[in-house]
């Protein structure tokens, strides 16, 4: 550009009032980069390329409500379904109650309708014989420090035993992960355990599941089946909806928390105070340049070029703080994720967050930039060198 030594001098004019300009918005574009992240995670958790042929189907009433599994020999007789298996939310804690893991009680057939879960032959063999064995997801044997065939309690934050205690005793017989690394943080930080020894331990089931999985034959033909199976239950006490695996995750979250809400609402608050803050900064650059900028009209500037001298000034310390803060998450990224345990899978910032990013950096740095740039442009020549 033919005037950016000129940009890039009045920019850094008054260095200490820049830097930490620069530094606000390198702290709101790193917040970015991270909260855009987490939702990412969010959305792709349970998403799976061979999830597109499986349906969820749970109480229409709420994801709580169990469903009885009589329900499950009638939904096998769907015209359209391949295959058929039942889980129940156990709601896991291991020695404390803020360590929270995500344990399900699942069907002997659980795994057969998940194939992107690797689990060695003989463990799940295994599994399928030992009444309190539980397969764990490889994070959570790294995060505990766990062995195989290590004997463990569990803490269940909604299911009391029959001795009425909420602690629960699980042999480890395998391991499990995600063959795809994208969906690592999900079920590598999962537990599952038999469903048969959840429901004769606990006095609260009484042969309910929490939910059932069904495969389609064709993947195709998904919103046809999804109504067969809902009809099979219609005007009755258990009433289903049944949604595609990635639909019923997402409604499931939103029922938890609306990550997509909460993530829109943090950052519209980060950048309405990062546009006062720097249309602040720009307002109090230009007002003290005014004999500056008359002297540029003097020499010949037109009221055009002093607007975009005034703009390309703006955009440049958003664009700068922007890049180093979205920069910098996606190197943090990684590390917090890697810190988490696999609780968080961050994915890195990619195209779309870059591009996202940048857009919102023009946009910030116009909308900051347009007062000021519009004063500088119908500035008067003679009453700005007067003082006036």
């Amino acid at each position: 550009m033919k005037y950016l030594h000129l940009i890039w001098a009045e920019l850094f004019r008054r260095k200490t009032r820049t830097v930490l300009t620069l530094l606000s918005i390198l702290a709101a574009f790193l917040l970015f980069g991270l909260l855009n992240g987490v939702r990412e995670s969010f959305n792709d958790a349970g998403k799976s390329v061979a999830g597109a042929s499986r349906l969820q189907t749970g109480s229409k009433l709420s994801f709580i409500q169990t469903l009885p599994l009589a329900l499950d020999q009638r939904i096998k007789n769907v015209d359209g379904v391949d295959a058929v298996t039942y889980a129940n939310w156990f709601g896991g804690a291991y020695q404390d109650p803020r360590n929270q893991i995500f344990s399900f009680a699942v069907a002997p057939n659980y795994l057969d309708l998940y194939p992107e879960i690797a689990v060695d032959p003989a463990q799940r063999e295994k599994f399928n014989n030992t009444r309190t064995g539980i397969l764990v997801g490889e994070q959570l044997m790294t995060r505990f420090k766990w062995k195989v065939g290590q004997k463990i309690p569990l803490q269940s934050t909604i299911f009391p035993n029959r001795d009425g205690t909420k602690n629960w005793d699980f042999e480890i017989v395998g391991t499990m992960a995600a063959k795809d690394k994208k969906a690592a943080g999900w079920y590598d930080g999962l537990i599952i355990m038999q469903w048969k020894y959840f429901d004769e331990s606990t006095p609260y089931n009484r042969g309910d599941v929490g939910w059932y999985v069904v495969r389609v034959k064709d993947p195709a033909q998904a919103d046809r089946v999804s109504k067969a199976i809902d009809q099979l239950s219609l005007n009755s006490p258990n009433e289903t909806k049944t949604m595609t695996e990635a639909a019923s995750f997402a409604n499931w979250m939103k029922q938890t928390a609306d990550i997509g809400l909460i993530v829109g609402s943090i950052m519209g608050a980060v950048f309405f105070t990062l546009l006062l803050l720097t249309g602040n900064t720009m307002a109090q650059a230009v007002r003290e340049r005014i004999p500056e900028l008359a002297v540029l009209k003097t020499i010949g500037f037109t009221n055009g070029q002093v607007l975009g001298l005034v703009l390309a000034e703006s955009i440049l310390l958003v664009v700068i703080g922007g890049v180093l803060g979205l920069g910098l998450a996606a190197v943090l990224g990684p590390i917090l994720g890697a810190g988490s345990q696999g609780m968080i899978n961050m994915p890195p910032v990619g195209l779309a967050s870059w591009t996202l990013g940048l857009m919102l950096m023009a946009g910030i740095g116009l909308l900051v930039g347009a007062l000021p740039a519009m004063r500088a442009m119908r500035l008067n020549i003679v009453d700005a060198l007067s003082g006036r």
